[in-house]
C-alpha cells in the first residue's frame, strides 16, 4: 500500500500536485529519491526556483515544519539549494543552444 505525498506532514495537496507531474506520486517515493533530487525533478519540469520551497521539502521529509530552518542549517540549505539551481540553468542553457543549433539559429562560431 502506498501512501499519497500529503500523508506527510506540512505537505499539501498542491506540493503533491508539483511532484505527480514528475513522476512522484506517494510519500514511499519521494522518500526513497529524497528532497534534492526530488527538487532537481521540479526544477527540471519549469517550476520555479523558490528557497522556502526547497528547504519547506527538506524539513517536512525530517517531520519539522518549514518555519523550524533557521541558522547554519538553513545557510546550508540554500548552498544545496543554489547548486540545484545552478545545475538545472547549465543543462537548460545546453537543451537550448543544442535545440537553436540544429536548426540553423544558434551562436555563430
Amino acid at each position: 500500500m502506498t501512501d499519497p505525498v500529503s500523508s506527510i506532514r506540512h505537505l499539501g495537496p498542491a506540493y503533491e500536485a508539483s511532484l505527480a507531474a514528475v513522476g512522484i506520486t506517494s510519500a514511499q517515493a519521494l522518500r526513497a529519491i529524497g528532497p534534492d533530487a526530488a527538487y532537481a525533478k521540479l526544477l527540471a519540469n519549469g517550476q520555479r526556483p523558490h528557497f522556502i520551497a526547497y528547504y519547506a521539502l527538506v524539513m517536512a521529509l525530517q517531520g519539522r515544519p518549514w518555519n523550524d530552518c533557521k541558522g547554519a542549517e538553513k545557510d546550508k540549505l540554500r548552498v544545496t539549494f543554489d547548486l540545484l539551481k545552478k545545475r538545472n540553468e547549465n543543462t537548460d542553457a545546453h537543451f537550448w543552444e543544442a535545440t537553436l543549433d540544429a536548426i540553423g539559429t544558434g551562436k555563430r562560431r
